[in-house]
């Protein structure tokens, strides 16, 4: 291997000022932590709060549906789910149509923990839309969309 050129310090302003990732991670840092302590009184936290709403629909969702929207791998949502299960929050059947798929039912007090958490939700991005200066907030979220 060749010696290295150290990297200035220039480049390192340069990845400080510019660097997409790095201000990606940081603002969703930073909204993450937001709807944490908004969401702490009814017991969600944010992920989990994702992770609810994702299983609100009609028919109970497969494990896969569900990692997919959200971005996780199948093993990192089957550890999310746990601490719901124990609540009893979210059932894992098996599919009748798949019997090696499994199915994810918001459970009667999932849904009622979401009634409760969805006004909370509601006024912390009305709070978040103020503090971005109530701009094209559907543009963000389209752009956000693209890149993920």
């Amino acid at each position: 291997m060749s010696n290295p050129q150290p990297v200035p310090f220039a480049t390192t302003l340069e990845v400080r000022d510019t660097c997409l990732c790095l201000h990606l991670q940081r603002a969703a840092r930073a909204v993450g932590r937001r709807f944490d302590e908004v969401l702490r009184p009814v017991g969600l936290t944010n992920g989990q709060f994702s992770l609810l709403m994702s299983l609100n629909r009609p028919h109970p969702p497969t494990i896969g549906s569900v990692a997919t929207l959200l971005a996780m791998d199948r093993t990192t949502l089957t550890a999310a789910l746990k601490p719901l299960q124990r609540r009893g929050l979210v059932t894992v059947t098996i599919d009748p149509e798949d019997r090696r798929s499994r199915r994810l039912v918001l459970s009667s007090a999932g849904r009622a923990l979401l009634a409760d958490a969805v006004p909370i939700w509601r006024r912390e991005h009305a709070v978040i839309d103020l503090l971005l200066g109530g701009g094209n907030m559907e543009r963000l979220r389209t752009e956000l969309r693209t890149l993920s």
